[in-house]
């Protein structure tokens, strides 16, 4: 069996079989790709181990990562857009946390992972 955009063919033709229904389609696949891309930045990283440890409004988050304010503001845009970080008004500030246990879930398997 030889695909259109590969040079070779399969030497295991059922393992392909097998596999190939159960990939996820393309769109998908980018998605998880642009998902990781996301994760994939330390200040982002920070700011989401911050969050699975408390809800925190932006100026709190700047001193913590001595960041300022305005870096800290971008960053939490690309989280909320991402949907790894939502946020609530209260009062004149506005606080963050982990959008669900999803979120930190992945973190504390992430960083097991690293830690074996």
């Amino acid at each position: 069996m030889k695909n259109k955009g590969s040079d070779c063919e399969a030497i295991n033709i059922d393992i392909v079989e097998k596999v190939k229904p159960n990939m996820p389609a393309m769109n998908t696949l980018y998605e998880l790709s642009d998902f990781f891309k996301v994760m994939g930045d330390s200040t982002r990283i920070q700011l989401l181990w911050a969050l699975e440890e408390s809800e925190m409004c932006v100026g709190d988050l700047a001193v913590l990562l001595n960041m300022t304010k305005s870096a800290v503001s971008h960053q939490l845009k690309v989280l909320r857009t991402a949907k790894l970080a939502r946020a609530q008004k209260k009062g004149k500030n506005v606080y963050y946390t982990l959008n669900d246990n999803h979120v930190k879930m992945i973190l504390e398997k992430a960083l097991e992972h690293i830690c074996e």
